[in-house]
Formats: structure tokens, sequence, C-alpha cells
């Protein structure tokens, strides 16, 4: 895990934050997302048609995006935050389909720090990885604002 203090996180600008560990996505995960919020689309949960149709069931892709917060916990420790909230997401892009079994991970670089209210407002470019294949899951600009004290 790389650490900076939260003075100094400008100094990290235009650098790769880190790279998480690979995280399976299994069925048993769709269907919670997709009871979380109701997305029942046949090409995440039936799995039989969907082996059938299209080879396999599909991840949703607002599950790919929400895994973010999991995968970069343990990439960045900036020391001396209170807190910290989301701000918000630019570029959300779904550039390839997660198959259920597959493994993905996160790439992470900062991208940009500037005050805002009090805090830092840091931007991520956040590729979602998809081992063995070329093309990312997800690649997305996140926006968050940290607090010092």
């Amino acid at each position: 895990m790389k650490e900076v203090a939260f003075a100094d996180l400008a100094t990290l600008v235009g650098q790769e934050t880190g790279v998480s560990d690979w995280l399976e996505v299994t069925q048993e995960r769709v269907n919670q997302f997709a009871e979380a919020t109701g997305d029942h689309q046949w090409i995440h949960v039936d799995v039989e048609r969907a082996t059938r149709e299209i080879g396999g069931p599909i991840a949703h892709g607002y599950l790919t995006l929400s895994l973010i917060p999991f995968l970069s916990a343990g990439l960045l420790r900036v020391t001396g935050v209170t807190r910290g909230i989301n701000y918000g997401s630019d570029k959300v892009r779904f550039t390839n389909m997660v198959r259920v079994g597959k493994k993905v991970r996160l790439r992470q670089k900062l991208l940009a720090v500037e005050p805002k209210s009090g805090g830092l407002q840091m931007k991520n470019e956040c590729t979602i990885e998809i081992e063995g294949e070329a093309r990312p899951a997800c690649v997305a600009e996140t926006i968050s604002v940290i607090y010092g004290g």
C-alpha cells in the first residue's frame, strides 16, 4: 500500500497509486446486486438461459462500477484524514462485459488534487481490468473529497 500525508497528496498527481488484488465475480454477488437494485434482467440472473443464449451470465455494469471502493481500499493510505466522501464520477464507460466466474482488479491513477470546501478534492482514473482480457470492463473518473484534521 502506498502512503502519503494529507498535505503531500498533490505530489502523487499523474502517478499510478496502485493495483488491487484480483476478485472473482460470482453468481452469488450478481444475484445479491440484482436483489439490492431490482435489476433482474435474465442476462445477469438466469444462468441456464444466459448460458444457452450468450455463453453465460454477465455482471451488471453498475455492479462492476460499485466494486471500485472495495478494490481501492488497500491501494493508497492518506495519513491525517478525518473523513472522506464520494463526490461523483466523470466519464464512466463500460468497455467490456464481465462474465460470471471471471476475476477483476482495479488499476488506479491520481489525476488531480484541488482544494474544495475545506478539504481536498481528488480525481482518480479507475480502470477495472478483467483477468486474461486486453480490454478493461470499466474506465471511470471518480471524485472524492477528503478532510484533514
